[in-house]
C-alpha cells in the first residue's frame, strides 16, 4: 500500500482529471460532483469516530511546539529556519523565538529566553514527544528524558505534560499558533541577517499582537495575560546555562566531529581527545582543565567544517614552506598574499598574523595597517604591527614636536678628577 504526505494525497481535482484520463467522454460527471464526494470520503475515513472534548484551561499554563519557515540570511540567501513557540491558551497570547534547529539546546534557549522576558514561568507547559525532550516511551505511557530537560525543569520549578503519542490535538492552541505567527510574522519572507537581535524585536511584536481582543472572551488578550502572569512560578535568582559536555578525539590534523560536521581544535590535540561544550549556537572545545581551546559557530547541516586557523599559526611559523599550500593561505586578502610571498621574514610575519586574529577574524584592520605601513616605506612585521596597535588605538597616535634649530642655553660640563684619585689612593697628578 502506497503511504501519500499530505502534500501529495489525492484532491478532488486530481481526482477527476484521473477518471476522465481512464473513461474519457464515457465519464459524464461534473468536477463539483467529484469534488464534493472526495471531501465526504475523506471525512468518513479520516475520523476517528469518538469527537474531541472542549478543553478549559487554567491562568499559567502554556503549550510549546517548533514550526518551520524561510528567512533570507545577510547575503540574501533564502534558508530554511525554525521558531519555538509557547501559547498560553488560557489567555490566547503566545510569544515565539527563531532558533538554527529543533535539537533540546534550542527547545531550552527559546524557552529560556521567553521567560526571561515575560518575567516568569508557566506553572506546567505541555509538549509534543519531541526527541529534544524524550528519548523513550515505555509501554506503561512512561517516558525517559533526557538529562538537560530534567535539569532545566528543576531549575525553573515547571511541571511538565506530554501528549499521547499521534495526538497533536491535545495541544492543538499551539499548533494553530504556529500558523498564525508563520502567516503574521514571517510574510514576507524576513531578511535576518542577527538572530539574536531579530528575536528581540520579535518578542516586542509579540506583545504588540495582544492588543487586540480576545476570539471569545470579550477583553483584550493582553488584559487576560495579565491573569495567566498572576499564576506564573518566580523566575531563580540564577539563569540556567544552556549547555551540554560530551568527548570527542581529534583526528591526525586536530579536527573533532561532531553531529556530522567537522570543527578543528589545536596541533597539539591530533590524536587525543578533548571536551566539547555545546550550546544552540556555539560548539566550544575545551582541555582537560576545562580550558577553552578554541570557539566556534554550531554548524547545522552535514557534511560542513569550521575551521579556525589560530592554533596552527605556530606550526605554520615553523614550517613556512608549506604556507602556500594550505587553505588559510588562500583565504587571506590579497595584500597578505603578495606581502608573504616576497617578504624574507615569513616566521615573524606568520606569528604577526596569530596576535591580530586573536582580536579580529576578518583581517580588516591588519590589511589597512599592513598597506599603510608598505606606502611608508617600511616592510618589516616590526612597522605592520606598530601601525596596528595605532589603527586599534592600543598605542597613542603620534604627535608632532618642534625642535628649535639652536638651544636657547649652551650647557659647558666641566671634568673633576680629584673623586677618582682618593678612590685610587689619593694618588695627586
Amino acid at each position: 500500500m502506497l503511504i501519500y504526505t499530505r502534500k501529495q494525497r489525492h484532491t478532488g481535482t486530481r481526482v477527476y482529471r484521473r477518471l476522465l484520463e481512464m473513461y474519457g467522454e464515457e465519464f459524464s460527471v461534473s468536477l463539483r460532483t467529484v469534488q464534493y464526494y472526495v471531501a465526504k470520503k475523506k471525512q468518513e475515513m479520516y475520523q476517528d469516530g469518538e469527537g474531541y472534548l472542549p478543553l478549559e484551561h487554567s491562568p499559567g499554563e502554556a503549550q510549546a511546539d517548533f514550526g518551520s519557515f524561510t528567512y533570507q540570511d545577510e547575503k540574501g540567501v533564502e534558508q530554511e529556519g525554525f521558531f519555538l513557540t509557547l501559547s498560553f491558551p488560557y489567555s490566547n497570547a503566545s510569544y515565539a523565538q527563531v532558533v538554527p534547529g529543533q535539537n533540546q539546546e534550542c527547545l531550552l534557549q527559546g524557552l529560556k529566553q521567553i521567560f526571561e522576558y515575560i518575567g516568569g514561568v508557566p506553572k506546567r507547559i505541555w509538549f509534543d514527544n519531541l526527541s529534544a525532550a524524550v528519548t523513550s516511551i515505555h509501554r506503561n505511557g512512561k517516558r525517559t528524558l533526557t538529562e538537560l530537560f530534567q535539569k532545566f525543569a528543576l531549575h525553573y520549578n515547571f511541571q511538565y505534560e506530554f501528549c499521547n503519542p499521534n495526538s497533536g490535538h491535545e495541544k492543538g492552541h499551539v499548533e494553530n499558533k504556529v500558523g498564525y505567527i508563520r502567516r503574521n510574522f514571517f510574510v514576507p519572507v524576513p531578511v535576518i541577517p542577527d538572530i539574536e537581535e531579530y528575536n528581540r524585536t520579535l518578542l516586542y511584536r509579540c506583545d504588540q499582537d495582544m492588543d487586540r481582543t480576545h476570539y471569545r472572551k470579550g477583553k483584550s488578550i493582553q488584559e487576560w495575560f495579565e491573569e495567566d502572569k498572576k499564576a506564573f512560578g518566580r523566575l531563580p535568582k540564577t539563569s540556567f546555562d544552556v549547555y551540554r559536555l560530551e568527548r570527542a578525539k581529534a583526528d591526525k590534523y586536530g579536527k573533532v566531529r561532531y553531529a556530522k560536521n567537522l570543527y578543528s581544535t589545536s596541533p597539539e590535540f591530533a590524536q587525543k581527545e578533548v571536551w566539547l561544550k555545546i550550546t544552540y549556537n556555539r560548539v566550544i572545545v575545551l582541555n582537560d582543565e576545562y580550558d577553552i581551546v578554541i570557539e566556534h559557530p554550531r554548524l547545522y547541516g552535514e557534511g560542513l567544517e569550521s575551521m579556525k586557523w589560530i592554533p596552527y599559526l605556530e606550526l605554520m611559523a615553523r614550517r613556512p614552506r608549506s604556507l602556500q599550500n594550505l587553505a588559510f593561505y588562500k583565504e587571506l586578502p590579497d595584500p597578505w598574499k603578495e606581502y608573504l610571498a616576497y617578504t624574507t621574514e615569513k616566521k615573524k610575519a606568520i606569528r604577526l598574523l596569530a596576535q591580530m586574529l586573536k582580536q579580529e577574524e576578518d583581517l580588516s584592520t591588519a590589511t589597512e595597517a599592513l598597506t599603510q605601513t608598505l606606502q611608508n616605506g617600511c616592510h618589516d612585521p616590526d612597522s605592520i604591527l606598530t601601525t596596528w596597535y595605532r589603527l586599534t588605538g592600543q598605542i597613542p597616535e603620534p604627535v608632532e614636536i618642534s625642535v628649535p634649530s639652536e638651544l636657547s642655553q649652551k650647557v659647558v660640563f666641566e671634568v673633576n678628577l680629584e673623586r677618582y684619585d682618593k678612590l685610587l689612593g689619593g694618588i695627586s697628578r
